[in-house]
This record gives structure tokens, sequence and C-alpha cells, in this order.
């Protein structure tokens, strides 16, 4: 594999609080934030309902004190990838107890997932670079 051209004068993307999104809101991501990995395998006949409560959740979620970002990336293999960005320990912990967010993963253990994993760790570092717009 041959490396891609170089980059000539990335503009960094960062100010004093971490590193800024790229829509220009101000910091997105920085040290000290906690990101949960969660990995899965839905049951294919569950998919609208999976659906349903995916959606509801991720409402609840970005409503939550500290919510930073969620995205999912679907694997070719159909494993499904979600990451979740809060603000701080504290705040992961209020979305995790969450009574309606323990609800919803009672749900997908009993009727929605064939296999699931959760990792979750603090942030130590971050950096980001975008290019110059065209």
């Amino acid at each position: 594999m041959t490396d891609p051209t170089p980059v000539t004068d990335p503009t960094p993307v960062t100010d004093p609080e971490g590193v800024t999104d790229p829509d220009g809101e101000g910091a997105r991501f920085s040290a000290g934030q906690v990101v949960t990995v969660f990995r899965s395998r839905r049951r294919t006949e569950s998919e609208a309902a999976y659906q349903r409560l995916a959606q509801e959740m991720e409402v609840a979620a970005r409503a939550m004190p500290g919510f930073v970002d969620f995205k999912t990336f679907v694997a070719e293999d159909g494993e499904q990838v979600s990451l979740v960005t809060f603000g701080s320990l504290a705040a992961h912990r209020a979305w995790r107890d969450d009574p309606g967010h323990r609800r919803a993963q009672q749900r997908g253990r009993d009727s929605l997932y064939l296999e699931y994993s959760v990792q979750v760790g603090t942030c130590t570092h971050v950096s980001c670079w975008a290019r110059d717009p065209l």
C-alpha cells in the first residue's frame, strides 16, 4: 500500500478547550471525556423494533447533561459499532444508569441482539487536523 499524497499546509482544528468539531461549533473532543464503544449484532427479525428503540435512545442520550457525540458504523460483516462520548465519568454513569436506558438494555438482551460487547475508556489525548477549504 502506498502512502497518500502528502498534505501541504494543514489547518489545525483545535482550540484551548479541545478539538473543534467540523461544523465549527466550538470544542467537541477533549482529554478526560469518556468514550463508550458498543459493538453488536442484531437479530434480523427484530430490525424494525430495533430502529424505533435506537432512535428513542439516541434522542434521550443527546438530551443528557454532558452528552458530546454519538456515531454508528456498520462493518462489511454486519457488525455494528457505536461510539458514544460524554464529557465526564459522572455524565457517562448518569446515562448508563438512566432508567429508560436500563429498560432498553434489557429489551435488547431479551429480543433484539444476538450478541454485544461494551468497552468504556477515558480519553487521554486528542488531536485533529483538516485541510483548508478549496
